[in-house]
């Protein structure tokens, strides 16, 4: 298991270490399963940061491109794919890495899913025509008024997210942050979990460095695409940093900006489900070949290679 936030060079680290061609002794040995909720779309590359075609052939990858747009895509769906996923490496005689940047959705993983109440179609319902009429930010702020915990690692543009913690609430009167995670690692399976951090400086540089890239990459032509094949600002997968800014106002270099600020804000909640993760490995990262070698490290002891 590999965490690490927004930029932090998640997918380098993942070439240098397993893919076919590399130096190291795990060359082969693993296959990846993504564990960021924005790369399961399809048509979203640009701006979700996918690996590229090269890297997809010697190192393979699950759970990208596997739902439209369109679709919600949940952390129980996430968990129960990544499970699918696992058994399939593992039967191939391989190690599955699950790597990403989606907080909640590796300590969904590593822990096993809250246990929060089945949904009240009757309140669910209710919910979805106040969202209609009034917007999100209307019923984020009631979110803030009765579940600040939640609000705080919710995006004030994420529908899906308001709308279940508020139905949590007022189906059972608790806020949805009173359904903790467990606190004890699910014993499927033997992790080995490292989590990445990057001084904040240095990270924001290469959140700022990345998004020019996605922009001489051709992020606006792929918003445009994807708005020419039906994808509007309420679909799940236009939620996403780098997508819904093009459906405010603003020049191109506003939407830029507004990016960049939204990256590097991401990246400091990216750790709020992770930081206490029983048994972790925090490892100081910074690309070089020190650090590099010291995930390496860590992998190894793991593995008990020789």
């Amino acid at each position: 298991m590999i965490f690490a936030p927004t930029a932090t060079g998640k997918t380098a680290l993942l070439r240098t270490l397993f893919a076919e061609g590399s130096p190291s002794r795990f060359k082969g040995l693993a296959e990846v399963i993504s564990a960021d909720s924005m790369q399961v779309y399809r048509g979203m590359n640009i701006g979700t940061a996918k690996p590229d075609e090269k890297l997809l052939r010697e190192l393979p990858h699950h759970l990208i491109d596997i739902c439209s747009p369109h679709s919600q895509f949940s952390a129980a769906d996430f968990v129960e794919k990544a499970d699918g996923a696992c058994s399939s490496i593992y039967s191939s005689g391989k190690i599955p890495v699950v790597a990403g940047g989606t907080g909640f959705y590796i300590r969904s993983f590593l822990l096993g899913l809250p246990s929060t109440p089945e949904a009240d179609m009757t309140i669910r319902t209710e919910l979805s025509q106040r969202m209609e009429r009034e917007g999100a930010e209307s019923l984020y702020a009631e979110l803030q008024a009765c579940d600040p915990e939640s609000a705080a690692v919710i995006n004030v543009h994420d529908k899906y997210r308001i709308q279940r913690a508020l139905e949590v609430f007022r189906t059972t009167g608790k806020p949805r942050s009173f359904f903790h995670l467990n606190q004890t690692l699910r014993t499927r399976y033997t992790f080995c979990t490292l989590i990445l951090t990057m001084p904040r400086i240095l990270l924001n540089e290469r959140i700022n460095r990345r998004v020019d890239m996605m922009f001489e990459e051709g992020l606006e032509r792929e918003v445009l695409d994807l708005k020419k094949n039906g994808c509007t600002a309420d679909d799940p997968g236009m939620k996403a940093i780098g997508y819904r800014e093009w459906f405010s106002s603003g020049s191109v270099e506003d939407i830029r900006e507004r990016i960049k600020a939204n990256s590097r804000a991401y990246a400091k909640k990216q750790y709020t489900y992770i930081r206490t993760i029983p048994g972790a490995s925090v490892i100081p990262y910074d690309g070089t070949d020190s650090t590099i070698q010291l995930a390496g490290e860590k992998i190894n002891a793991c593995l008990h290679l020789t």
